[in-house]
């Protein structure tokens, strides 16, 4: 996760790792029962779609 996060800017691509890495992260959090966490990294995953698909837009409009 931190290692998609610090290469986001390279390509849109990272940013899509990041959202699975999230996702990922977040499914861990719910199986081992810590729901917050679980919680949290659900929401950051949504954010980093949402990301994932104006930067990709964004590259396709070019």
């Amino acid at each position: 996760m931190l290692v998609t996060y610090g290469l986001e800017a390279r390509s849109h691509w990272f940013v899509l790792a990041f959202a699975f890495s999230c996702a990922m992260g977040s499914t861990y959090g719910f199986l081992q029962g810590a729901w917050p966490f679980g919680l949290v990294e659900a929401v950051w995953s949504v954010v980093a779609v949402r990301r994932w698909w104006l930067k990709r837009a964004a590259t396709v409009e070019r």
